[in-house]
């Protein structure tokens, strides 16, 4: 066995081995040189043809060859897979000299805020907060609170109806005559919740939120109504806040008021949005009618007490000045980061 056919046999299996261009291709070609049935390995096989002294000779050089491919196949397979991490890495790059991308953190909406600070008010006054369900039985949403059953808000264009005895609640008073029914004085309540009506333009939405609440003891009278409600406003609006009562109806209550402050946005002076008057509508009040305390067994002649409502998303546009409803209700992260 001439050292001129191993010299072309190694040549050769080099030469391939440069030309493999990734990993499974370089051991195909490990396996035609080296393998189990490959150039080498029939060289081997033909040792035993050969004289004994030729045989020694012809086998170390084959052997030294081998070993010479094998370092050099193992020598290609991982300079291969360096350059395929080399790769990797190279695609998978980062920058560590960029700045780092800041998570913005989240905020709550306004309405929940202000929802929240006017519970926290009350909650520091000694009403607890009750909640209900919002679809809800005519039963709660109208006739235990004294509504005839010709009212305007029995109208379908004011009350979403599921079914002639079924509804979307339209504020949340029916949480009050709830709690009355399984409670018994002395009783302070707020019930803050969403609400649904038949309504939708710049001040109105037919999803919005309330806040309704009331207080139920021996008594109780107008004066402890407006000291509540005075406090209130001065706590969400400013102690200077002017706060005037005016005389208004209420099925529910008697005798009933309207609740105004001076326009926190003109100060007095007449603007769009307290229409000149100088005064802006913040809420509604009265004492608790006989008829919705025999509704829920008590009696009138033993108990008296006060109810109020007021409009959530109302105080907030209020509260931050804003002229336009619908812009709770449109998610536009712009408007929201500011609150």
């Amino acid at each position: 066995m001439s050292s001129g056919r191993l010299e072309k046999l190694a040549a050769e299996a080099l030469e391939e081995l440069s030309g493999a261009g990734g990993i499974e291709a370089a051991l195909q070609v490990k396996t035609k040189f080296l393998g189990r049935k490959g150039e080498v390995a029939s060289l081997l096989k033909e040792l035993g043809s050969l004289a004994p002294e030729e045989r020694k000779k012809a086998g170390e050089a084959i052997n030294a060859v081998k070993v010479s491919l094998e370092e050099a196949f193992d020598a290609r397979i991982a300079s291969i897979e360096a350059a395929g991490r080399a790769e990797k890495l190279k695609s998978e790059r980062v920058d560590v000299t960029l700045p780092g991308r800041s998570i913005r953190p989240g905020r709550i909406h306004p309405v929940t805020q202000v929802m929240e600070e006017i519970e926290e008010i009350f909650s520091g006054l000694g009403f607890d907060v009750a909640e209900g369900p919002e679809v809800e039985l005519d039963y709660y949403n109208f006739e235990a609170l004294n509504l005839p059953k010709d009212h305007p808000a029995r109208d379908m264009q004011d009350t979403f109806y599921v079914s002639d005895e079924v509804l979307l609640r339209t504020h949340t008073s029916p949480v009050q005559i709830r709690v009355m029914e399984k409670e018994r004085p002395p009783l302070r309540v707020i019930a803050p919740g969403t609400v649904y009506r038949r309504d939708s333009d710049i001040t109105h939405t037919p999803m919005f939120h309330q806040v309704e609440g009331f207080m139920v003891d021996k008594g109780v009278t107008f004066s402890n109504l407006k000291g509540v409600l005075t406090h209130f406003l001065h706590s969400l609006f400013g102690d200077k806040t002017d706060i005037r009562f005016r005389a208004s109806f209420f099925p529910f209550t008697e005798p009933s008021a309207e609740v105004d402050i001076r326009c926190v946005m003109c100060s007095g002076a007449g603007c769009r949005v307290c229409k000149g008057s100088g005064w802006l509508e913040i809420l509604g009040a009265g004492m608790i009618r006989p008829e919705v305390f025999k509704a829920v067994k008590y009696d009138p002649e033993e108990f008296t007490g006060f109810a109020f409502g007021l409009g959530i998303e109302r105080i907030a546009m209020l509260k931050y000045g804003i002229d336009d409803i619908r812009m709770f209700f449109e998610n536009d992260l712009r408007f929201l980061r500011q609150f």
